[in-house]
């Protein structure tokens, strides 16, 4: 179904748009500022993920355990 190009758009609609714009923007600034921190001290934006060491137990290991009690 095609809009009526003639009407007028609800405010909230209209509002929501706006709102969407501006999270996107916002988030794309905080990219850029966290990229231009990292790179003042030379480190990874976003970070990189270290390789988990294959003889370490998982992090909630505990929490299973006990729920296991």
């Amino acid at each position: 179904m095609k809009t009526d190009p003639r009407r007028p758009r609800p405010l909230r609609e209209i509002e929501m748009e706006v709102e969407a714009e501006g999270r996107e923007w916002t988030r794309q600034r905080l990219q850029q500022r966290l990229q231009e921190e990292a790179d003042l001290h030379g480190e990874v934006f976003p970070p990189q993920r270290s390789a988990p060491d294959p003889s370490a137990p998982p992090p909630d290991a505990d929490a299973h355990r006990r729920r296991g009690d």
